[in-house]
């Protein structure tokens, strides 16, 4: 029989031992522009040389992504797609395809709210020159915006536009993919807590060793201040809002979340975040919302499983989706 004192003498030596094993443990991280935006990576592992490596191969994957989906690389497959896709069937990646199919579905479910031949029109703004298409511009070009013109066929992995002028942008998804592909790398080389953002995107896995991430969501008017902070673990959250590329008309905003239907900057909602499993959906999911509107956008939210929503619409009042909302007062 091993006596209490042997017990006692055992446990402290497992505890000695377990602090030994973690004595080098802490947070390791980096930040870099890529993708039009501020990429960072922070985790936790007990080994530096590893935990280095997985943040490059994290940045990495980063960069082939903007080489891919950015439209302002010539060279990219979506600037390719965009030259070519209107006069023939463009042979795509998989990558890309999975890309396309998921933002049809979204434009599916929202009627064509969420709609990556937006850029049809978009392509005309530019938000550092304040510069933005004249109403006959926009008269002219409208009618190219038609997610139901964008044919892929899967098995001989094409992409097809059915109308003349048309044109796609990723920027609705892609960073929320991103991040998600940066978690995947992470996990595979065995990271259990860490947090992957890009711009509005994040992907978080597992907790803050312990405690929830602890994550503000902007006040879109009032800088430097948070309007939300949302205790998350093991979610990913994008927040897309009317304050991140945008200059101003007198009194009118002019921002780059584009209302498919009008070519024009959305109007009623000032920020919307979305919180579900993956980025790629979070991603593509805030744009309807803010475009619809506070009832009409949730009301899509509310009927899929496992996805929350937050929106400030343009008085600066707070909504929050069904699973979120807050015990009304006695």
């Amino acid at each position: 029989m091993v006596s209490i004192k042997n017990n006692i003498s055992l446990a402290l030596l497992f505890i000695v031992m377990s602090f030994s094993l973690n004595a080098h443990a802490e947070w390791f991280g980096d930040k870099r522009a890529i993708m039009g935006t501020a990429i960072s990576v922070e985790l936790w592992l007990d080994d530096e040389k590893a935990a280095q490596e997985a943040i490059e191969a994290v940045m990495q994957e980063m960069v082939h992504i903007d080489q891919s989906m950015s439209p302002y690389i010539e060279t990219s497959e979506l600037s390719l797609i965009n030259r070519e896709a209107v006069d023939h069937p463009v042979k795509i990646s998989a990558e890309m395809m999975l890309l396309l199919k998921t933002s049809l579905h979204y434009s599916q479910i929202s009627n064509g709210a969420f709609d990556i031949s937006f850029a049809s029109v978009g392509y005309m703004y530019d938000y550092r020159k304040h510069i933005e298409p004249s109403k006959e511009q926009i008269a002219e070009h409208l009618s190219s915006i038609d997610y139901r013109s964008i044919v892929l066929d899967e098995k001989a992995s094409t992409v097809h536009f059915l109308k003349p002028g048309m044109r796609i942008d990723l920027g609705g998804i892609a960073k929320g993919y991103a991040v998600d592909r940066g978690a995947d790398i992470l996990i595979a080389r065995g990271v259990k807590n860490a947090i992957v953002t890009a711009g509005g995107d994040s992907r978080i896995i597992g907790d803050r060793r312990g405690r929830p991430w602890m994550v503000g969501i902007k006040d879109p008017r009032i800088k430097g201040k948070e309007a939300v902070v949302l205790p998350l673990a093991d979610t990913a959250l994008s927040t897309s809002g009317d304050y991140e590329r945008y200059f101003m008309d007198g009194d009118r905003r002019v921002h780059h979340i584009i209302n498919p239907r009008t070519g024009m900057s959305a109007t009623g909602v000032r920020s919307v975040s979305v919180m579900s499993a993956h980025g790629i959906d979070t991603d593509a999911l805030t744009k309807p919302l803010f475009i619809l509107g506070v009832e009409r956008g949730m009301q899509i939210i509310d009927r899929i499983p496992g996805v929350d929503a937050i929106v400030i619409d343009d008085k600066g009042q707070l909504f929050y989706s069904k699973n979120l909302a807050p015990p009304s007062k006695p």
